[in-house]
């Protein structure tokens, strides 16, 4: 009786510790933590660099670094699996052609990955849920070409008990999604608006936001530093959402991007430049890279 009760003890800690050594735990009370000055890591489709982009050793090499959260993209098969993958079809990035929603998932199996330089690999298709058992306890998600599958991706997000860890986004502005996934929104699936300051709608739908749904986080695309002047963006933080900024390409940043930060060394008025503008998430190609410096400036556990 003496070594029963000793067992179920025994079992009933390491489950405790188990529960009490989720990495993604740190993680995602740094996103809801509105005085947190830390700044969150997001690495583009994984390492895509040293490994196919969207692939499990994509993830797990990001993982490994110490990066907060992967970006991944969604498509769909003909028998309605979930599969990581950025394009319309799978040309650039796997050995077949054609679009993914034309296979079934057994025939996505056959094929192989191939990395940056378009050379093949031995690497497999990855599912969505793949990548939130992979990713499980370790690491959030962003689902970014996902928006279309939105109810789907829940439902696997449940079955592997990952809904707090991931963050799906799209451009449209509130009314649309209340009207399509309204029954997600608020506490189920956090939900990130998209929005381009750019354009005329950006101050109307960023207040549409805030007032209705107050997101856990915007992701804001700017092609001039005038966009950030004469937008409302700065009522963001004072209503506790994070601010996610793209250092990706020009484009997305007004050339504070991470060939600024990486290739012509100028990481202040690259990376330095977006978290003076209030960025507490900074999307990147350069994970490792982004890591060490905010490491350095003590922005980073």
């Amino acid at each position: 009786m003496r070594q029963l009760v000793l067992l179920f003890v025994t079992l009933a800690i390491s489950q405790l510790t188990v529960a009490q050594s989720r990495p993604v735990d740190a993680i995602i009370r740094e996103l809801h933590d509105p005085a947190s000055k830390q700044v969150l890591v997001v690495a583009h489709r994984g390492d895509w660099r040293g490994n196919p982009e969207n692939s499990v050793r994509a993830i797990e090499s990001v993982i490994q670094m110490g990066v907060d959260v992967v970006e991944i993209d969604l498509k769909k098969t003909k028998d309605g699996v979930l599969i990581l993958m950025h394009d319309r079809t799978i040309d650039r990035t796997t050995s077949g052609s054609g679009k993914p929603e034309d296979y079934t998932w057994a025939e996505l199996q056959q094929l192989t990955l191939k990395n940056a330089h378009g050379c093949p690999t031995r690497q497999r298709i990855t599912t969505f849920e793949e990548c939130m058992n992979t990713v499980k306890n370790r690491i959030m998600v962003n689902i970014d070409k996902g928006y279309d599958y939105y109810q789907d991706a829940y439902a696997i997000l449940v079955k592997t008990g990952t809904v707090d860890h991931a963050i799906i986004k799209s451009t449209r502005p509130y009314e649309t999604v209340k009207a399509e996934n309204g029954n997600l929104l608020g506490g189920k699936l956090a939900f990130m608006p998209v929005v381009d300051l750019n354009k005329p709608a950006a101050n109307a739908v960023i207040q549409s936001y805030e007032t209705n749904l107050k997101p856990l986080a915007y992701e804001l695309i700017f092609q001039t530093d005038s966009a950030l002047v004469h937008s409302n963006y700065q009522t963001i933080p004072k209503t506790s959402s994070k601010i996610w900024f793209n250092s990706l390409w020009a484009s997305l940043d007004a050339g504070h991007d991470d060939e600024r930060s990486v290739e012509e060394h100028h990481p202040e008025d690259g990376w330095g430049w977006l978290i003076d503008h209030n960025a507490t998430m900074i999307q990147t190609d350069r994970p490792a890279e982004l890591l060490a410096y905010l490491r350095k400036r003590k922005l980073h556990r």
